[in-house]
């Protein structure tokens, strides 16, 4: 048993990295108690799907970079980054086998912070679900509550983290899928600007500029200094977010002003919102009002049916050149039974949409982009629930569903606030501030302008002094 074992949970990733930085524990002993964590926590939750014990402990014999996590113990999502050596599998059968031979840019660049990569969490199918209830894996349950989902498509990386085996993990978000586990698992989640962080060398982007890859977190701290160490574009990038003032982690404590705060509880999504939800961003709101921030009601009015279509025709066009790529380097037709239902459904949408199909969908998502601009030209942040719905129990949300108009209905639920920041490329965070009456969490979202990270921070970091949720954890 480590000697760190019984207080691990207290430290974040910068708090371990300055206990190994002042010697009082050793990168071995920190990955000795990550690993027990892992050994004793994951089996509840199946939240790890790939052990990289050996390849962690030959990090450290190696010697490790000296970067602002040296020797902290790291996750890695199974989903668009490739760490040679190992499989990526998408969460899907079709990738079972997929091993790869470099690392991808974001990967490496972990790397030289220093992180002890020592596993990958699990995700559905392709990361196209807000719950991680792969066929291959099996379900993620929720710390909190294990019959009911972490959230996807990052979930196995927020119950890692929320069932405190380490403090931190990688994740992605193409639609939500950083901020909705955030949500669920009770975690502060921040999908940076377009860009911000690289998709590189395999791709330019991801689902047409709507993807990123990033972090889920306890601290806002843990968050920001993770974003300095992988930020900034990558040799051949076809674009980048702009440059940052000073280093994100410099933003952490710093007095963010009076903010001009919009307030909406109505998604961009048709549907219900639960009363809950709603009241956890009015909540927010009051909150942030007592720190001297203005608020006002108020929502960017885009053309709802038109987005929502131009959505859907990019990740199915996205997921249909993904599987067939793959099938095609297996040397075969991809067919039914290499995929799940739902997933099934989307390529053979995909493969019926036309090339004027794709181009009128880029056409609507950049119209929609701008709307959303010009409403924060005005506004310094807009403040959501965000998810309309508390954390679902599993079963609704799997992509083997044979019911998928309640599948339709909780996708919409969970995405219906986060997905237009994704298709408009701005930051956007889900900060844990509230808890449903049945003991789930419910994260609220605040956006802000295109390539301003740095006032998400300065607000995260203020809300999480005011009302912290460090010692908020699932018994």
């Amino acid at each position: 048993m480590s000697r760190l074992a019984d207080d691990f949970g207290q430290y974040d990733g910068l708090g371990l990295a300055e206990l190994i930085r002042k010697k009082e524990v050793s990168p071995d002993e920190v990955l000795a108690a990550t690993l027990e964590r892992i050994d004793t926590r994951n089996p509840a939750v199946n939240a790890v799907v790939m052990r990289m014990d050996e390849q962690a402990r030959g990090a450290i014999r190696a010697g490790l970079p000296d970067g602002p996590f040296k020797g902290v113990p790291y996750l890695l999502k199974d989903l668009g980054v490739l760490y040679t050596g190992t499989i990526t599998s998408f969460g899907s059968r079709l990738y079972a086998n997929y091993t790869a031979d470099h690392d991808s840019e974001i990967v490496a660049r972990l790397k030289r912070a220093g992180l002890v990569i020592a596993g990958k969490t699990n995700t559905p199918e392709m990361g196209i679900a807000p719950s991680t209830e792969p066929r291959l894996f099996g379900p993620t349950r929720n710390p909190w509550k294990l019959t009911h989902s972490a959230g996807g498509s990052s979930g196995g990386a927020a119950a890692a983290v929320a069932a405190g085996m380490l403090p931190m993990a990688h994740a992605t978000d193409g639609g939500g899928s950083i901020r909705i586990p955030a949500s669920a698992c009770g975690l502060f989640g921040l999908k940076p600007t377009r860009a911000r962080n690289p998709a590189g060398p395999d791709a330019g982007e991801g689902w047409s500029g709507a993807s990123i890859g990033h972090a889920v977190t306890w601290s806002v701290r843990d968050s920001a200094a993770l974003l300095d160490a992988t930020a900034g574009p990558d040799v051949g990038d076809p674009y980048w977010a702009p440059p940052m003032a000073r280093p994100f982690l410099q933003e952490v404590g710093r007095d963010p002003g009076r903010l001009r705060i919009a307030l909406t509880v109505t998604p961009w999504i048709e549907g219900p919102v639960d009363p809950e939800c709603a009241e956890a961003a009015r909540a927010a709101a009051r909150l942030c009002a007592s720190l001297g921030h203005h608020i006002e009601e108020a929502r960017p009015q885009i053309d709802e049916a038109a987005w929502l279509q131009a959505t859907l025709t990019i990740v199915t066009a996205s997921l249909t050149f993904a599987l067939e790529t793959r099938a095609a380097a297996l040397g075969r037709v991809l067919k039914e039974d290499d995929v799940e239902r739902i997933t099934w459904q989307r390529v053979q949408l995909g493969r019926s949409l036309s090339a004027a199909d794709y181009a009128r969908a880029i056409h609507t998502v950049h119209r929609t982009g701008r709307v959303v601009a010009r409403f924060l030209e005005t506004y310094d942040v807009l403040l959501t629930p965000t998810m309309a719905k508390p954390p679902y129990p599993l079963g609704v949300l799997d992509l083997s569903t044979t019911d998928p108009a309640a599948f339709a209905a909780a996708r919409s639920a969970s995405v219906g606030f986060t997905a237009l920041f994704n298709s408009s490329g701005h930051p956007a965070m889900s900060v844990p501030l509230g808890m449903s009456q049945s003991g789930l969490p419910l994260g609220v979202q605040f956006a802000a302008r295109f390539g301003d990270e740095a006032t998400l921070f300065r607000l995260g970091a203020q809300l999480e002094a005011a009302q912290p949720w460090k010692d908020r954890r699932p018994v």
